[in-house]
């Protein structure tokens, strides 16, 4: 009833043309570099945010320079794109915002350790601790 199909399939002979050696790998550690850059530099998004949200909040010129120092060491020497967030809005809601910011900070640098310790990145885990903390704090959580 139907006649069988007597070419080869598209799929299968682009299988086979392809050469497996001209396909770019990399590495498990790379790879790990490459998403711990990707978690400090979300990290860093969120700080310049809270900069601009809560300049009285201690410390966070000095953590974002951390970051980016790291995300620049990660990335081969290519610091990342930063933009400055502006404040505008009620009063009591920027406040609600800087809550979630710094829930959503904690959340970050918590992936950031676990990405850094596997990748046995020590600088890269323990600035990931102490922003951990430091947003932990800042919820009122404790250790």
């Amino acid at each position: 009833m139907y006649e069988p199909i007597r070419t080869k399939s598209v799929h299968s002979m682009a299988a086979h043309d392809r050469d497996e050696h001209d396909i770019p790998h990399r590495s498990r550690r790379e790879e790990l570099e490459i998403r711990l850059a990707g978690h400090l530099t979300a990290l860093l998004t969120i700080t310049d945010e809270l900069r601009a949200l809560a300049p009285e909040a201690a410390g966070l010129d000095d953590a974002a320079q951390r970051l980016a120092d790291q995300v620049t060491r990660l990335r081969d020497g290519r610091a990342p794109l930063r933009a400055a967030p502006t404040v505008t809005g009620d009063p009591s809601r920027i406040a609600a915002r800087v809550g979630q910011l710094h829930q959503r900070a904690h959340a970050l640098a918590g992936n950031a350790l676990v990405v850094a310790t596997s990748c046995d990145d020590a600088a890269g885990a323990a600035l990931a601790a102490e922003r951990m903390a430091a947003h932990a704090a800042a919820l009122g959580i404790e250790a």
